[in-house]
């Protein structure tokens, strides 16, 4: 197990490393100035020239990339001055001169924008995003693990045809397509009937009372972000019942006179849900990098919003970072869904 972990440690490493080399070599390609951003474009060359050295913007793009990826590292070599303990803070493992090796939070810069931390700026709007992605992802579950058993209970019939035909339709259509119908019919069209928002956020501010939870508006963006994973579900939860419904000890069960709940649930749905608990745990960090579109279009407080007018302003920094950030969250929960499906399914070797 431990061998296991280290190693997939190290590959999720290797991941990061690559897509930070990537990702820092795309931006510096791109079109604007960042100097020109956080400086003006009336700044005297003496300003612009403290900010360029700031930034690292005055070195060779090959020290920029090991610089950048020096201090987006936890660990890293910094040096140990007062400026840079402000900067970096974090604990001194190992002195070396006049630098030391630092374990540290990550540092993605700063905000062309506000000049803020990236990092603080991501953490400020992950919970949004972590919320509709857990709302999406129970959602889909629950109907999902519901209607695949109900087509598997009844295959070939009207209702087996009819859950297949939609959800192969949630596969078909784009996440962005969905979230813009949903919002338009039940946010805009019946909002009278429905009493949704077309817009909102999961906390609002009451000038007597406050902020207060405000679940109705987490339904919307929920649904339109949890539709495809529902659909997938769906077919898996049947695929999975069909094959387990045709083993000798449910025909076993069955003889003895087991009713048929107790045969359904207690033998059956319990050996079938191993490939649907992997899959919908291997689907939340599909669902937080996948909420980018669906929080645009209801205009919800998350990464995604924040992300894409990042992308409008050319604020590279805080592109990176949750580029970064996305990367860290699908390896760190694929490490778990490996060790996850290990634990539920014995005959799986790590």
């Amino acid at each position: 197990m431990l061998s296991f972990l280290l190693s997939r440690l190290g590959q999720g490493i290797l991941v990061l490393i690559g897509v930070a080399v990537t990702v820092f070599f795309l931006f510096n390609v791109l079109p604007g100035d960042p100097v020109a951003l956080l400086a003006g474009q009336r700044s005297d060359p003496a300003t612009r020239a403290a900010i360029s050295a700031d930034l690292g913007l005055d070195k060779p793009l090959p020290a920029q990339l090991l610089g950048y990826l020096n201090d987006a590292s936890p660990l890293g070599i910094h040096a140990r001055d007062s400026a840079a303990v402000a900067r970096y803070g974090g604990f001194t493992l190992l002195p070396l001169g006049s630098n030391a090796l630092v374990l540290k939070a990550p540092y993605l810069r700063r905000s062309f924008q506000s000049n803020k931390d990236v990092l603080s700026i991501l953490l400020d709007h992950f919970t949004g995003t972590l919320w509709l992605a857990l709302a999406a992802m129970l959602l889909a579950a629950v109907l999902g693990i519901l209607f695949g058993i109900v087509a598997a209970l009844r295959p070939h019939s009207w209702l087996d045809r009819t859950l297949i035909t939609t959800s192969v339709l949630g596969i078909s259509v784009p996440s962005f397509v969905a979230g813009i119908l949903i919002a338009m019919t039940f946010g805009f069209y019946w909002s009278h009937w429905t009493g949704l928002n077309l817009t909102g956020q999961l906390y609002e501010t009451d000038p007597f009372t406050g902020n207060h939870l405000v679940l109705r508006n987490l339904l919307l963006p929920a649904f339109a972000l949890g539709i495809r994973p529902l659909a997938i579900i769906t077919q898996l939860t049947r695929s999975s019942m069909l094959d387990v419904l045709g083993q000798d000890y449910i025909r076993t069960a069955r003889a003895k006179g087991l009713s048929a709940y107790r045969t359904v649930v207690g033998h059956a749905l319990k050996n079938a849900l191993n490939p649907v608990v992997t899959a919908v745990s291997g689907w939340l960090a599909s669902l937080m990098a996948g909420a980018f579109f669906i929080e645009y279009i209801f205009n919800w407080k998350g990464l995604g919003t924040i992300t894409l007018r990042a992308v409008e302003n050319l604020d590279f920094p805080v592109v990176m970072g949750a580029t970064l950030f996305i990367a860290f969250l699908f390896v760190a929960i694929n490490i778990v869904v490996d060790l996850l499906y290990a634990v539920l399914d014995p005959r799986v070797k790590l």
